[in-house]
């Protein structure tokens, strides 16, 4: 306590910012004198570093342990700000006392006898919107304000009875009664961003807070047994946003399955450091969940978990995995399988998948290009942030069987059917047939036994302006016979060129890096574009 009052009332935890810099947060973890320095002092770890001169360590002695090498320093106590409580802050931004006289002169007009008339115009309607009455204020942002308490509940109340939507992203809270003391204060209260405060696992009773439906919790240091503690306060969510938390495990306290959350719709997992499906399995029974968000993870595999009783939640032993999942978002992660692909058809009501910036799904690193997913994706609507159309899922489909067929004679039946298995299903459905010996073949069913009718287009700055040819070519055409012949199409005397094809849905034209292989291999057919471009 002397410690504490010899250094303005701090206390070791305490939020605090820079004076003057709200932005420059930080946590304080020391409290007393400083070898070699008079007076007292406040050792801080500053978030993200944000300018620190140490670890926590001067001279050979060690005060206190900081998150990084160059994240603490110590400072004065007039140096730190305690903070601000909301009501202050709210005033800060949202009222001003007087007007200046140049916002009054914005709201009236002056008659000709010199008396203001006030009227109704753009103007106003910007200076009222700034000096708007708080108790008809539904939303509100106080973000990087310094703001540390509720203030008197009873006076947050009277200010903004009706605030539905409040933003306080970067301010100094880290204590969990002061959230279910402002949940309790503010009954209208349905959205809370709480982004960037650090908040402790200090839970110890849990006041229902039923009028939240969406709470932001990115980057504030949560745990997943924190996660577990809150839930019960928070019964009616729908949405909740745990992005930058460094979670890596769900630990939850019996049983294999993630309980409660009866109406969260989205759980937002994005950037942390989840690199085992197993975590998400224990998300599989949340019943209402719809969007499940797992960009930028470290997730190497995915499969659809077993449907068994014993698997089951112990209150619903029928209950069906992921039954109501809609929208499932892994860009960013390590999927190399094709067999986590395929599994995706599995999941009953999935029709949003990203994948992007996967192994799998990167042709540069050896990965399928879009028409292959799409194919691979029977029920996929929209995949990688754009709509698969019925026309693009038809041209995926076909030339996604072609390029299978191109495979069967090196690959047995079984090991087609194992790597490919919507390949029979698919070729049945479009009605293609197996090369035959005949030359009365027509439409894109039959293209492998006839020929193949490729648009080429150049494009290189030095070949010199060329119109567009159509050729038809027999699909064992390489991509290496195909430059030769580009080069003589288009008279392209010692130029080397690269091809690329043209997939509808793709905003970049696909590299056709292998030479040795054929238009039939690459499950190209009749009606592509070819595009010719010169070697860099």
């Amino acid at each position: 306590m002397a410690a504490a009052a010899a250094t303005g009332g701090f206390r070791l935890g305490q939020r605090v910012h820079a004076a003057g810099d709200p932005r420059r947060v930080g946590t304080v973890r020391y409290l007393g004198p400083v070898e070699g320095h008079s007076g007292d002092w406040v050792g801080v770890d500053w978030d993200d570093g944000a300018g620190g001169r140490h670890d926590g360590s001067v001279a050979g002695r060690r005060y206190f342990f900081a998150a990084g090498e160059r994240s603490a320093s110590f400072a004065r106590p007039t140096a730190l700000s305690q903070g601000i409580s909301l009501p202050d802050a709210l005033r800060l931004r949202y009222h001003v006392e007087d007007f200046t006289k140049e916002e009054q002169d914005e709201m009236y007009v002056f008659s000709t006898s010199q008396k203001r008339v006030s009227v109704e115009f753009v103007g106003q309607n910007k200076v009222q919107e700034k000096f708007k009455n708080f108790s008809d204020l539904t939303s509100a942002s106080v973000s990087y304000m310094g703001v540390s308490s509720i203030g008197a509940p009873d006076e947050l109340k009277s200010l903004v009875p009706k605030l539905r939507l409040l933003d306080l992203t970067g301010n100094l809270f880290s204590q969990w009664q002061d959230i279910s003391a402002l949940g309790q204060a503010l009954a209208s209260l349905e959205v809370l961003n709480l982004t960037n405060n650090t908040m402790k696992n200090d839970v110890t009773e849990s006041p229902m807070l039923e009028n939240f439906r969406i709470l932001v919790l990115n980057n504030c240091g949560l745990t997943w047994e924190l996660v577990e503690k809150i839930k019960v306060s928070f019964t009616c969510l729908n949405e909740l946003h745990l992005m930058l938390n460094k979670l890596k495990t769900i630990m939850i306290p019996a049983g294999k399955f993630v309980q409660g959350f009866n109406t969260l719709r989205l759980l937002n997992l994005e950037d942390n450091h989840i690199d085992s499906w197993d975590e998400i399995v224990k998300l599989s029974y949340l019943k209402s969940l719809e969007q499940l968000h797992l960009n930028k993870n470290r997730i190497k595999h995915v499969n659809y978990p077993p449907n068994l009783p014993s698997h089951g939640p112990l209150d619903d032993a029928s209950a069906v995995p992921f039954e109501n999942l809609q929208v499932l978002l892994l860009g960013s992660n390590e999927i190399d399988d094709f067999s986590s692909v395929d599994s995706l058809n599995l999941f009953p009501s999935l029709t949003d998948v990203r994948i992007s910036d996967n192994p799998i799904a990167d042709p540069a690193k050896g990965g399928a290009p879009r028409f292959v997913l799409i194919a691979r994706l029977g029920k996929v609507k929209v995949l990688n942030g754009s709509e698969v159309s019925p026309r693009e899922r038809r041209e995926s489909e076909i030339r996604y069987v072609r390029l299978v067929m191109g495979k069967t004679q090196s690959d047995g039946a079984e090991e087609i059917k194992r790597l490919h298995p919507r390949f029979a299903e698919l070729k049945a459905f479009h009605g293609i047939e197996d090369e035959k010996p005949t030359s009365s073949t027509s439409g894109p069913q039959k293209m492998a036994s006839g020929l193949i009718s490729i648009t080429l287009k150049c494009v290189g700055p030095s070949m010199g302006e060329k119109q567009p040819l159509t050729k038809k070519l027999p699909p064992t055409t390489t991509i290496g016979k195909l430059k030769s012949l580009c080069e003589s199409f288009f008279k392209l005397k010692d130029i080397r060129v690269k091809l690329f094809v043209v997939e509808e849905g793709c905003p970049l034209p696909q590299l056709l890096e292998e030479d040795t292989a054929s238009l039939m291999e690459l499950g190209i057919g009749s009606g592509a574009s070819i595009i010719v471009d010169e070697e860099s």
